[in-house]
């Protein structure tokens, strides 16, 4: 019989590759709202006014940094103050009146560039709206959701603040002066982008709760 023949196996050598870990970029963010507002990148909060909105004037800016990976969703929840439904301010007293609100923001990444500013690519919801007539405002005793002072509300979609969700119903946001907004509390302290604007919803005083989005590519 003959003998079986044997049989050397070399292993090719094994090389380990190893990937660099994926790092998030760090980015700068500046936000100055009338009078209120919260801040999501994916869905994940990243940063809520100091300040908040049941202060009277809660007027002031804020800066803050946050990771994330490009591309990513910025989305920001704006509100005006409001004492109820109605949209008023100072319900009772010679004060009494329609708020008006206002939004600008920026972001600059780890380079100092721009890569975000709010302006009228800006998709926006209005998700509270109210006085619906403006004459509301001169009623002795404002009812909520009595005429004149009726008022609509939406809930929340579901994943608005992600990028895959389809925001085509929504209006662009509304771009305004610092004339029209007379911005206070601490927007002054902040270099704008040139390109930087003042948003909103299409009313200043009746677009009291908005939700806008923007997607940095």
């Amino acid at each position: 019989m003959s003998r079986p023949r044997s049989r050397l196996i070399v292993a090719a050598p094994l090389f380990a590759i190893l990937a660099s870990p994926l790092v998030a970029e760090t980015f700068h963010a500046d936000v100055w709202a009338d009078n209120w507002f919260e801040m999501r990148i994916d869905g994940r909060k990243v940063a809520e006014d100091s300040e908040p909105i049941t202060q009277e004037r809660s007027f002031n800016a804020e800066s803050f940094t946050f990771s994330a990976d490009r591309p990513f969703m910025i989305g920001v929840i704006a509100k005006d103050f409001i004492a109820n439904d109605t949209g008023l301010e100072y319900i009772g007293t010679d004060r009494q009146q329609m708020g008006d609100g206002g939004l600008i923001l920026q972001i600059r990444d780890a380079e100092d560039k721009t890569v975000a500013v709010s302006d009228d690519s800006w998709q926006c919801l209005t998700i509270h709206r109210a006085p619906l007539d403006k004459s509301c405002a001169s009623e002795e005793s404002p009812v909520a959701g009595s005429a004149p002072c009726g008022f609509e509300e939406l809930e929340e979609p579901i994943g608005w603040d992600h990028v895959g969700f389809d925001a085509s119903g929504w209006e662009q946001a509304s771009v305004y002066s610092a004339d029209e907004v007379s911005p206070k509390g601490g927007y002054d302290e902040i270099d704008w982008a040139e390109e930087a604007q003042l948003v909103w919803g299409d009313d200043l005083e009746q677009s009291n709760t908005l939700l806008c989005r923007f997607t940095v590519e």
